[in-house]
């Protein structure tokens, strides 16, 4: 929105016109946007919906706008501000460091994983069970038993529960709740792509970057490496080339294990019902093996978008399939929370998280940690879930009001 000077010129005209055309729009509207293509139209006019928001959004959400709501949004999605996007264009200038992301933490090494392994620490390890003999397979809302897969029962008074809101609904007798489709509980999966590469960054410090393309199956692309120096080996460590950055074999001069440095790129694919994806087994050159065709599509488009080339070394691959993606804001999906959180809640069950309470604009894991924290306080004494109910409040600000502290201290 910032940086149309970026364009080519008959894109900056045409998003311009765009623009200009919104303003009124926005003016003498009489109501509310309908959904999220009427919102993007009305905001951001035709050029930037043609040449961004549709495309990127598609390739994001595996659905198109017209079938999202838009009450969602929020912060989420920048608005322009039409005259410092005329100014931009005049002075061919290009806008940096805007938008609620600019300066962001992370941890210096183990990922994101590392703050909830670390918040795990702070919990008794005796009140902790993992493993796949503590999934879920029913729960009895009437008795108040959650059963689990090694056949032991729980009894609970109150059960805060991250489960999907989908299966939720069917163990607790109300599968009409739980389709996925624009109408109702929609979501999408993710594919998560990662290749480590031989060499030296090109890219700066670049952290992420969006392809609305349509010559690259990934919407997102995450230049790992930049975030911390131990999300790669250490350069003296040796490794062998896998493939080459085409996924054609390894010529005889570059076989063997040998030192980096090293960088890498997390890419991001989605798929659902409404976009396919290619998951064919495929065998990729060299010592690469074989993978779903995703994968080889994925290094495919890294050239495509001139994030890799052909020669470059590819030393590791990476791919994971996350069925539950992300939580869809459909155009349906608030009739089906509005009806389904307090039907569970009204037989002692608290649904909340990302897939839980089905709300992506509180999807995050910040957003998440505080549901819980919410959940039971709610449990507990009563008090309001802000996070879940007022999406918008807890948005536009820092939480300075709920902080974690030990028993006993101040």
């Amino acid at each position: 929105q910032n940086n149309i000077s970026a364009l080519p010129v008959e894109d900056q005209i045409k998003c311009l016109e765009g623009l200009v055309e919104a303003k009124v729009r926005v003016a003498t509207a009489q109501e509310k946007p309908k959904n999220f293509d009427e919102w993007i139209l009305r905001v951001m006019g035709d050029g930037i919906a043609d040449v961004f928001m549709r495309p990127y959004n598609y390739k994001v959400w595996a659905v198109p706008t017209p079938d999202m709501q838009c009450a969602w949004l929020g912060e989420r999605v920048a608005t322009v501000n039409v005259s410092k996007a005329i100014s931009n264009v005049l002075l061919n200038k290009e806008e940096g460091n805007w938008g609620p992301n600019a300066i962001f933490r992370f941890p210096k090494e183990g990922g994101t994983g590392a703050i909830w392994k670390g918040v795990g620490k702070l919990l008794p390890k005796d009140k902790q069970s993992y493993g796949p003999n503590m999934e879920v397979v029913s729960v009895d809302k009437d008795g108040q038993i959650v059963t689990l897969k090694d056949g032991s029962k729980i009894k609970y008074k109150a059960l805060l529960s991250t489960i999907p809101l989908d299966i939720m609904c069917k163990f607790t007798g109300r599968p009409e709740l739980s389709h996925n489709t624009t109408d109702g509980l929609f979501h999408s999966s993710s594919h998560i792509i990662g290749l480590g590469i031989r060499g030296e960054c090109p890219h700066g410090l670049k952290c992420w970057l969006y392809f609305p393309e349509d010559n690259c199956p990934f919407y997102r692309v995450t230049i790992f490496s930049n975030y911390a120096e131990k999300n790669c080996p250490e350069s003296s460590k040796k490794l062998p080339t896998l493939c080459m950055g085409d996924g054609s074999d390894v010529p005889d001069n570059l076989k063997g294990d040998r030192e980096g440095p090293w960088w890498s790129l997390m890419f991001e694919v989605s798929e659902s019902e409404k976009k396919f994806v290619k998951q064919d087994p495929v065998t990729l050159g060299g010592s690469a093996g074989t993978w779903p065709d995703v994968v080889r599509d994925t290094i495919q488009g890294a050239i495509n978008t001139k994030l890799t080339d052909a020669g470059c070394e590819i030393v590791s691959i990476y791919h994971r399939r996350l069925f539950y993606g992300y939580p869809t804001p459909s155009v349906g999906r608030n009739d089906v929370l509005d009806e389904a959180l307090p039907y569970l809640k009204n037989h002692n069950i608290w649904n909340r998280g990302r897939f839980g309470s089905w709300k992506y604009e509180v999807a995050n894991q910040d957003h998440s940690c505080m549901l819980g924290v919410e959940a039971i306080d709610n449990i507990v004494s009563g008090a309001r879930e802000m996070t879940l109910e007022y999406p918008d409040i807890v948005n536009k600000k820092k939480n300075m009001d709920l902080l974690y502290s030990k028993k006993g201290s101040l």
